[in-house]
């Protein structure tokens, strides 16, 4: 894997500690996180409702933005969320919480879709 260049140090911390990981999602996110910012994934709330499934857990290796509604019970992990993005997710019944408590919750990374 190249040097890191990035300066936020949560983000440098996660990449390094997702790289360590065997399973290949945690891989995945690590590389994808490692890409310039202007490459980070940023996904609207409209975009997770239109092609996410009820009660689904999927993962953002990027940010979350409160554009559109969400009508669904979605587990959201992502880098970082939007307070307007976090409000309509937790008022359509679903969770959002960061990629560093994804990995504890789910080590094995099984069951989850991959957004961004």
């Amino acid at each position: 894997m190249k040097k890191l260049k990035k300066t936020n140090f949560r983000m440098k911390k996660l990449i390094k500690e997702l790289s360590k990981k065997e399973d290949k999602i945690w891989k995945d996110i690590a590389r994808r996180l490692s890409k310039p910012r202007r490459n980070i994934a940023v996904v609207n709330v409209a975009r997770i409702n239109r092609y996410a499934k009820k009660k689904e857990s999927i993962i953002i290796p990027g940010k979350v933005l409160g554009y559109g509604n969400l009508d669904k019970e979605i587990l959201v992990g992502a880098f970082s969320f939007s307070k307007e993005a976090e409000k309509k997710i937790k008022n359509a019944g679903g969770k959002c919480i960061s990629i560093e408590e994804f990995i504890v919750e789910n080590p094995k990374g099984s069951k989850i879709r991959l957004f961004g």
